[in-house]
């Protein structure tokens, strides 16, 4: 290049053919200043650069806009925005390095005017180049999101095409053959910033897990992840404390965020395939529900856990006639049913411990014996029995899951 300046400062105006070998050079050059970023994405950009340097004229609008096409469309081609202004910078240097007017010219004025309408030019066209990059990027990222969104939806349900399924999942790295699990966050409120919760969550799972795998996704105003879990824990064989790992770390990172606390996180047991997907979501979706009905001040709740509850509400009447048979003697005594059945659930909680009771439940021992007695004289079931403990305990849970005495029980008819 430096014998190709030498060759011009004496030599007369080159040729339109000349001229073009000499800004194809440059642009070769800052291409692979840049890390080889295609030289494509120059367009129009160093003529307008040497025809500002000998006429002073600024870019037009439309050739503005055929940069800021280019921005776009190194976006779409998943180049860095780094890299696409180095390669308009470096080209500039360059070419400003080796523009043969400038470096015929004596006069130190022709020069500053010929810097600054150069300058006037890379100004111009950086920003439009950044702002079409930063327009592609958000379109980019809105049409992942709106796809995340359905593919998401569809795995939730588990009644889509599998073959098309597994096509709309491999861009999101997801091997719908493995074993999976499904967690669901739910804010105190209204789900705040989805975009810096969701940000905040494939930060710490992906650096725990990988970035394989792993979905984060919204709906219906709560946050989902789906996370791949051992085989060996399929069908809920492993360890509850295992299972509540994942929820345990995303209650962990969504705690720090300034909005939503408490958060509270329901994790699914995992299960293979497509259709463990949708039933881990399911467990997940009804550990949040009973978690609520139970009133439990626990974070995180396991669906592994609350696998006695869905075994009674599997037949709801049986068991709103279990309540009924059982506990609605309770609401002839002073105060209503709901001092008793909490008695009672503290009581088996304890492991039938009437001080450790009494504690929980911040009242006297005496306080505890008298409401068991009384419980026995309404129900004719004496908690202290084990014949009976079977059948109380029962249908105390129960109660629970049907919020009785709260709502009234369900009709059976």
């Amino acid at each position: 290049m430096a014998d190709n300046s030498r060759r011009r400062r004496g030599a007369a105006p080159e040729p339109p053919q000349a001229q073009q070998a000499w800004l194809a050079d440059v642009a070769t050059a800052a291409a692979a200043d840049a890390g080889g970023v295609p030289v494509g994405l120059l367009g129009d950009y160093l003529p307008m650069l040497a025809d500002a340097a000998v006429s002073g004229r600024r870019p037009r609008r439309a050739e503005l806009e055929a940069v800021g096409r280019l921005g776009r469309q190194a976006a779409e081609q998943g180049i860095s925005a780094g890299r696409v202004v180095q390669l308009y910078l470096s080209s500039a240097r360059r070419l400003w390095q080796d523009l043969p007017m400038v470096v015929r010219s004596r006069d130190s004025e022709v020069v500053r005017a010929a810097a600054e309408a150069v300058l006037h030019v890379i100004d111009d066209a950086v920003a439009t180049l950044a702002e079409g990059y930063a327009v592609a990027r958000r379109d980019l990222v809105r049409r992942e999101e709106a796809l995340r969104r359905e593919l998401i939806d569809d795995l939730l349900r588990g009644d889509s095409d599998l073959g098309s399924l597994v096509e709309r999942a491999e861009p999101f790295g997801l091997d719908l053959a493995r074993v999976h699990q499904v967690a669901l966050a739910a804010p105190s409120r209204r789900l705040p910033d989805t975009d810096t919760a969701i940000s905040a969550l494939e930060a710490v799972i992906f650096d725990r897990l990988g970035d394989r795998d792993v979905l984060v996704a919204t709906k219906e105003g709560l946050l989902v992840v789906l996370a791949p879990a051992e085989a060996a824990a399929a069908g809920g064989t492993a360890p509850a404390g295992q299972d509540n790992d994942l929820g345990r770390l995303m209650h962990g990172e969504l705690n720090r965020l300034r909005h939503g606390r408490p958060w509270r996180v329901a994790v699914g047991r995992p299960h293979p395939g497509l259709y463990g997907i949708a039933r881990s979501y399911e467990e997940a979706r009804e550990a949040l529900t009973m978690a609520g009905r139970l009133h439990t001040d626990k974070a995180v709740i396991s669906a592994h856990d609350l696998l006695v509850y869905r075994v009674l509400l599997r037949d709801q009447p049986a068991m709103v006639d279990l309540v009924s048979a059982v506990l609605t003697p309770l609401t002839q005594a002073r105060g209503g049913a709901a001092p008793l059945l909490d008695t009672l659930d503290a009581y088996f909680a304890t492991g039938a411990v009437a001080t450790e009771s009494a504690k929980r439940l911040h009242v006297s021992v005496r306080t505890v014996t008298y409401r068991l007695d009384r419980i026995k004289t309404l129900t004719g079931y004496d908690a202290a029995d084990p014949a009976h403990r079977f059948t109380l305990q029962a249908a105390v849970l129960g109660a629970k899951v049907l919020n009785w005495p709260a709502e009234r029980l369900p009709s059976t008819t």
